[in-house]
């Protein structure tokens, strides 16, 4: 025998409206419910984090001269030449952004981490080939 379906077999849902948000290394869910402007707020600034984190042009040259080194390690691609026609570029424009993977992880972290520069400040300056030459001249390469 079937057992009873509750609400008289109506099937009802309640749907409460949700960010997650993160403080540090904890992540928290805030609703509407609880605080509707921290609600609106967090929400907010979140998305403007991932958006510019995400759309940034440093942000995506990063991600495509690390795919093309990629390419080439793997032997999926035989030259930078290659890559520049697949890709519809000058060959110029390829090795300037793979120039990007010859920077230190220090580095990195501290361009993506500050949204005030741009991809133009980095590929115009002349970086040392040493990561800690590189790591010493970071502090005032952008200022002024």
């Amino acid at each position: 025998m079937p057992s009873p379906t509750p609400a008289g077999g109506v099937r009802l849902e309640t749907f409460v409206p949700w960010t997650l948000v993160r403080r540090g290394l904890k992540k928290r869910v805030i609703t509407p419910l609880d605080a509707p402007q921290e609600f609106l707020v967090e929400a907010a600034r979140e998305r403007e984090t991932l958006a510019a984190a995400q759309d940034s042009a440093l942000m995506r040259a990063l991600g495509l001269a690390y795919h093309w080194q990629r390419l080439l390690d793997e032997e999926r691609a035989a030259s930078v030449a290659e890559i520049a026609k697949a890709e519809g570029m000058d060959v110029t424009q390829v090795r300037r952004v793979m120039r990007l993977t010859l920077l230190a992880p220090q580095v990195i972290e501290r361009l993506v981490g500050a949204p005030d520069i741009v991809l133009e400040q980095v590929m115009r300056r002349p970086w040392p080939s040493s990561w800690n030459a590189q790591t010493q001249v970071l502090p005032g390469t952008f200022q002024g």
